[in-house]
Formats: C-alpha cells, sequence, structure tokens
C-alpha cells in the first residue's frame, strides 16, 4: 500500500563532493546515499515511506508556514518553518574536505544539522531512522552515551559500515529508531551530527562545527565567484553551475548523471533507473557547459579520469558508454522488490544494464569536449593523444552500425541520426585537434569518412515529404535529438533544411515551452513527460535561428517549472510535475549553454 509521498520539485539538496542529500520542506531526510554517491542508501523514504528510513528534524507547530532556501551563493540548505507561536530554522551542510586524496587522507565524512529557535519557545523532534543497505541488512542500535548512538549492521558484510549519531540534546531508542524531543528558547540552537567514522570524539564541540560551517560557505562562494558569466538570469545559472559542481566526485574527478536512483519517469510504471554512475556522455556534456563559465579544473581531473578508461579498455575496442564513478565496469542491475517505489512506481533499480549497450553517440560528445579543454583549458598530453587517435579509428569503422543512442531505448537497436550526428563530431574535431596541434593522424582517410556520414544524414535521415531530418534511417518518426545538429556546428542555424526540420520540431513535440524527446513506442511501459533538456536546445536553436525575440520567452517560462530552489528534474509532467531522477544534470548543463548563447544574441540586437 502506497505511503505518503512528497513531490519530488519539494526536495532541496545538500553535499559534499562524495555524496548528496534530499532533503524536504518538513527538514525530512528522505535520501542519502552514504559515504559515496554509489554507495547503498541509508535514508530512502523517497522511494518507500514505509521501509526507506528517514532523519526527521522539525518543530512542532501545529500551524506551520516552511520556506527553504540556499544561503547565499553555496549549497548550504535552510529551512525557516513559520508560525503564530514562533518562528523556527534547519540549517544543513556536508563539510567539503579539502585535503588531496593523493596523499591518502581520509576526507570527512559527515552530514550536520542545526535547530534553532529565531522567536519564541519552540518544541523540536527528531527522528533518526536508517535503513542500511537499500533496507535489506538487519541492524541493530544502541546508546553509546546519553548524546551518541550507533547504528550497526547485523550481517557479516564488511562493506556496510556502522552509522554514529552524536547530538546535544538527550537521546532515547524507540523500536528501532532514535528519538528526541527538546524545547529551544529565542537564540538557542541544538547540533546533530550523522557520520561513519566509529573512532569520531564523544562529543560535539560547536566551536569546531562553526568552523566547519564557515569553511563550507566559503568554500561554494569561493568556487562559484570565479564563473566568468555577467550575463542576464545569473542567479538561475549560478544555481546550476553548482547544482553541476554538487555531482563531481572530487575523489575521483567523475561526474555522475544524477545523485539519485528509482525516481520515475512516469508514475506507477517501470522507467525508473539509477543514474549514480558517470555517462561518457552526460560527463562531456557537464563539461562543456561549465567550461562556458570558466571553470578549468573539474575538465583536468576528468581528463584524467577519461585517460584511466581509455587506457582500461579492450584492445582497439570501443569505450563503455558508463562507468562506476571509481572507473568500474560492472554496473549490475538489480530489483529492490521490498520496496514499493515512489508513489508505486516500481520496480525500483539499482545498478544500469544499459551500460551493456552500444550508443556510438558518445565519441561526438567526448571529442567536442577534449577538443575544447584543448582550446581553452590545458593543451592535451601526447598519451591522450594516442588513445583518442585509436578510438576515432574505431569510430571510422563502426559508425555505420546500428545502436540503442542517446535515449537508451530498450527495444531494439535502430540506425539512429543523432548516432551519426554525433560520429560526425567526433571524426570532425578529431581532424581539427590534429590540425591544431599538429598531432600525427591519417587525416585523409578521416576526412573521408567524415564526408560519408555527412552525405548520408542528409539523403538517408531527410524525409523530403516532412521537410525535416528524423530520428531512423528513411524514418518518420522526429526526435528532439535532432535540435544539436546546429549546436554542433553540423548545419546552419539559417540553413533551409534546418529551418523546415525546426518547424516541423515545434509543430510536432512541443508543446507550450515543454518538449518530447519523440512520440513513439520505445519497448517501455508508461507514458513519460517532456524532457526539460529539450526544451532548453530548443531555446538556444531559437536564438541561433535569428529568432531572439520567441527564445527568451521560452526561455524565462521554462525557469517557472524550476522547483523553489531553481532546482530541475529530468523531466516534466503535463501538469507541471518533476519526473526522475532529481536534480539532473542534462537539464542543468543545457539550461547554462541556453541562457550563455541566448544572452549573447540579445546583446548583439542590443536588447535589454
Amino acid at each position: 500500500m502506497q505511503g505518503t509521498y512528497h513531490p519530488i520539485e519539494n526536495y532541496g539538496v545538500i553535499g559534499n563532493l562524495q555524496t548528496v542529500a534530499l532533503i524536504g520542506m518538513d527538514a525530512s531526510i528522505d535520501f542519502f546515499c552514504f559515504p559515496y554517491f554509489d554507495s547503498p542508501t541509508v535514508f530512502a523514504s523517497l522511494l518507500d515511506s514505509e521501509r526507506g528510513g528517514r532523519f526527521v528534524l522539525s518543530p512542532l507547530f501545529q500551524h506551520r508556514r516552511p520556506k527553504q532556501m540556499y544561503l547565499s551563493n553555496s549549497n548550504i540548505l535552510l529551512t525557516r518553518f513559520l508560525s503564530p507561536d514562533g518562528v523556527a530554522e534547519v540549517c544543513d551542510f556536508m563539510p567539503i574536505s579539502l585535503e588531496s586524496w593523493s596523499d591518502r587522507v581520509e576526507p570527512v565524512h559527515q552530514l550536520i544539522r542545526r535547530a534553532k529557535c529565531v522567536r519564541g519557545d519552540v518544541k523540536f523532534e527528531m527522528t533518526c531512522d536508517p535503513r542500511l543497505d537499500y533496507g535489506r541488512a538487519k541492524q541493530s542500535v544502541k546508546l553509546l552515551s546519553e548524546k551518541e548512538a550507533l547504528f550497526t549492521p547485523d550481517s557479516g558484510d564488511s562493506s556496510i559500515k556502522p552509522i554514529r549519531l552524536r547530538a546535544e540534546v538527550p537521546l532515547t531508542i524507540r523500536e528501532g529508531r532514535v528519538e528526541a524531543e527538546f524545547v529551544l528558547g529565542a537564540g538557542e540552537k541544538a547540533l546533530f551530527i550523522l557520520e561513519g567514522d566509529e573512532d569520531a570524539p564523544h562529543e560535539i564541540n560547536p566551536n569546531q562545527v562553526g568552523e566547519l560551517f564557515k569553511a563550507t560557505l566559503n568554500f561554494w562562494q569561493s568556487w562559484i565567484s570565479k564563473s566568468t558569466y555577467r550575463g542576464r538570469w545569473r542567479e538561475i545559472v549560478d544555481r546550476s553551475a553548482l547544482v553541476l559542481k554538487l555531482l563531481v566526485s572530487q575523489r575521483h574527478g567523475s561526474i555522475v548523471a544524477a545523485p539519485t536512483f528509482g525516481l520515475p519517469e512516469a508514475i506507477g510504471a517501470g522507467r525508473n533507473w539509477d543514474y549514480r554512475y558517470t555517462w561518457i556522455r552526460d560527463s562531456s556534456f557537464t563539461l562543456y557547459a561549465l567550461n562556458r563559465l570558466g571553470f578549468e579544473s573539474e575538465s583536468k581531473a576528468f581528463m584524467q579520469w577519461l585517460e584511466a578508461r581509455c587506457r582500461d579498455r579492450n584492445k582497439n575496442g570501443p569505450l563503455q558508454i558508463m562507468y562506476g564513478t571509481d572507473g568500474r565496469k560492472n554496473l549490475t542491475e538489480v530489483e529492490l522488490t521490498h520496496w514499493e517505489g515512489y508513489r508505486g512506481s516500481a520496480p525500483v533499480r539499482i545498478g544500469n544494464a544499459a551500460q551493456n549497450q552500444l550508443q556510438l553517440d558518445i565519441y561526438g560528445e567526448l571529442l567536442d569536449s577534449i577538443y575544447l579543454y584543448n582550446k581553452y583549458g590545458e593543451p592535451i598530453s601526447h598519451d591522450l593523444w594516442s588513445q583518442i587517435s585509436q578510438l576515432v579509428e574505431w569510430v571510422c569503422e563502426n559508425w555505420d552500425q546500428p545502436d540503442e543512442g542517446i535515449w537508451e531505448v530498450r527495444g531494439g537497436t535502430q540506425h539512429l541520426f543523432y548516432s551519426r550526428l554525433m560520429c560526425w563530431v567526433a571524426v570532425d574535431r578529431a581532424i581539427r585537434l590534429a590540425e591544431r596541434r599538429s598531432f600525427p593522424a591519417p587525416v585523409m582517410r578521416w576526412l573521408g569518412v567524415r564526408d560519408a556520414i555527412y552525405h548520408q544524414i542528409h539523403s538517408e535521415f531527410w524525409n523530403e515529404e516532412m521537410q525535416s531530418f528524423v530520428q531512423t534511417r528513411n524514418g518518420k518518426t522526429l526526435d528532439a535529438s535532432c535540435l544539436l545538429a546546429p549546436l554542433v556546428k553540423f548545419i546552419s542555424p539559417t540553413d533551409p533544411r534546418w529551418l523546415s526540420t525546426l518547424r516541423a520540431i515545434d509543430q510536432g513535440l512541443v508543446d507550450d515551452s515543454l518538449v518530447y524527446r519523440y512520440k513513439t513506442e520505445d519497448g517501455l511501459t508508461g507514458a513519460e513527460g517532456t524532457f526539460c533538456m529539450c526544451s532548453f536546445w530548443l531555446i538556444e536553436c531559437l536564438a541561433r535561428s535569428n529568432d531572439a525575440r520567441r527564445a527568451r520567452f521560452l526561455f524565462e517560462k521554462m525557469l517557472g517549472y524550476a522547483n523553489h530552489l531553481g532546482l530541475f528534474a529530468e523531466e516534466l509532467s503535463p501538469s507541471g510535475e518533476h519526473l526522475g531522477n532529481f536534480p539532473q544534470a542534462f537539464t542543468h548543463l543545457a539550461l547554462i549553454s541556453a541562457a550563455f548563447e541566448l544572452n549573447r544574441r540579445l546583446d548583439e540586437k542590443g536588447r535589454s
């Protein structure tokens, strides 16, 4: 039986570049993998309200109005409760470890919660109810002292670590949960620290926590201050950048597509996937967005991670489309049958069987990212070029194959427009890179392959009757991924073929400012929502096609679908509800790119 679930958009997110936590407007932590992005969950009531576990810290007002905000230019979350009986706040953050992983220094693994009374006398409740190992592990809890509790897995699995809770108020155990009730007067505070280190100090030092708070705030504000973006909509662009930074693994340099799993693209259906991994495609797009804002260190770290993946691939073979954040290849998909799923949307899956798919487009996104990094960041190394040239050779031999493509359909392989387009990009960028750096390369042969792909796209993926590029070879289906064609410089944004394609997509896939990926059967159950990234692609295409007025109108309408904190999920339902994993890198990186291009076009036209 379904329990109570908050809308996906009613959550904020905090993190420490190792993992994240989702916190509802009621100040309940309803999703938290610990200690890393792809570790098992500790709290997951978002996926099963009865069996998932949660960490509640909130005032016991009878009538209260919650408001949630980030402290300026940071990922520190403040949930404020307003009531005639008083005002209370809960502040949540995760300290950032600045130590170098190369020095083998174990980073901080802490989640810190602070309850505060602003006005009146406020009674708070706290319930810490973790369910270790995705709720699969049997566990025990004991009080180590009046203000300290330890949750321990009863299984012998050494990978499932104990969780420690330290508090500034007395704790009690009830039915496997740790609870507390306490009253704070105006100006009084109470701290709670959740951590995994069994050797942590037994008492909270408020001064030390205060220093951690300042250091964390300084870290986020210092990082975002390095953005070079000074255009319109700066606040939402900065927030999107802060979201993307949250998805970067400080430990490995890799980037997760989203920090969650199991959040459905269609309520009650099986479109539920695990996005806590590093897709070559998503990471490359993310780096492109961050580079546009002047951030370079993330690209450098990812290039090192990528070079290791290239060395680790089968000789003369392709890259895997996705990896674990640490580079592991085995991401076996498993169903968590003991969970009901968000609002009954089962099955809940961890791992991702798409790891075994052929998705030829990843090489285009990757080579474009490397080309731009070499141009605007640092020159790439000889060793990386050697790996890249081998990958390009593989693309030259395999570009004309059917594959599953960017949307990872599970209905079989097809000859896809987008995969051909990005194979063209891969070879084109490799040629440009070789010429720019005078790298050794069979450029003439690569030119022949690039031109062959170009001609095939224009002859076999162009539907004369529809006057549009289409999803599949000689097909009749529109696909929003075609919107990337002018953005990657395959075709001019004012080319007649492109303008007619844009009109066809506008008429067939666009609902106001919302864009569907496609409208065909894809081998999955349930009807999905509109795809937020595609909306921002459409906006950027309009801006490049000299329709900045409409682009601005649609862009500002799309901003109205962000949640109260400026966060976006993957999709939107017909009623505007957020669907899919949250927050989604794809959406935020496309927002940044659209804002950047639209702002530039408006400046050129002298519009305010």
